[in-house]
């Protein structure tokens, strides 16, 4: 049976002088959607609101796994947005993110570590999907690029968060790289029964996925500039 993950109605969010809206998004687990835009369109500045890094401005309903999300920031819980954070948030930034003084075992293992949780044979399947088993003890600065992704996609996955957000993870690979690294991601979503927001403004990988997209298209007013999310097509 499918849990609700990500439950939002009428979020609206602002950063500087930008301001967005997005009327709704349910996400369940092992749902997987993509979101879309022009460079400076307000999705990263999504990402860091559903990341509970960022306040909302204001919203009908937002809720992770059930937690009423701006009730936490209007009392300024952040205590325990940190903690629905840490126990059920995954993130993949564009340059893996990864802590460069200390190896690649590591990294994978910082989460999971502060989470006390810890699954061998789920790491095991992970370092051999992804191909990292050979690279466990190297420091990041031995790294290429998509090596590093991977790692950040490993570390992400490790303790089977409700949600991932990853964000522009092939920005830096060339597209055969893109594409390999998006079939295995989807691939370990779905083994592990999370749910995916994936952030990507390269149309040519987002048209090959096949999947519910939501589109990010700006415009200027009064106030300055306003983007409006909406789905292309059914929404998951």
């Amino acid at each position: 049976m499918n849990t609700c993950v990500l439950d939002i109605r009428s979020l609206e969010g602002s950063r500087g002088g930008f301001r967005f809206f997005l009327p709704s998004l349910t996400l369940s687990s092992g749902q997987a959607m993509i979101v879309t835009g022009p460079s400076g369109c307000g999705k990263s500045t999504l990402l860091d609101i559903l990341g509970l890094v960022l306040q909302p401005g204001s919203a009908g309903i937002f809720q992770v796994r059930g937690v009423d999300i701006p009730a936490l920031w209007a009392s300024r819980r952040k205590d325990v947005l940190a903690r629905v954070r840490a126990e059920h948030l995954g993130y993949i930034l564009q340059t893996g993110g990864l802590l460069p003084f200390v190896d690649v075992l590591a990294n994978i293992r910082l989460s999971a570590r502060e989470l006390t949780v810890f699954d061998p044979a789920w790491e095991d399947y992970l370092l051999d999907v992804l191909g990292l088993r050979p690279l466990v003890s190297l420091m990041p600065s031995a790294l290429s690029i998509g090596e590093r992704q991977r790692v950040a996609v490993a570390r992400a996955l490790l303790y089977r968060p409700d949600l991932v957000l990853a964000d522009e993870p092939t920005a830096a690979l060339d597209p055969a790289r893109s594409a390999d690294v998006m079939a295995l991601l989807l691939e370990l979503v779905k083994a592990s029964g999370s749910a995916l927001v994936l952030v990507s403004h390269d149309q040519s990988l987002v048209g090959s996925m096949e999947l519910p997209t939501l589109v990010a298209s700006s415009a200027q007013d009064t106030s300055g500039s306003r983007t409006l999310f909406t789905w292309k097509g059914a929404p998951p």
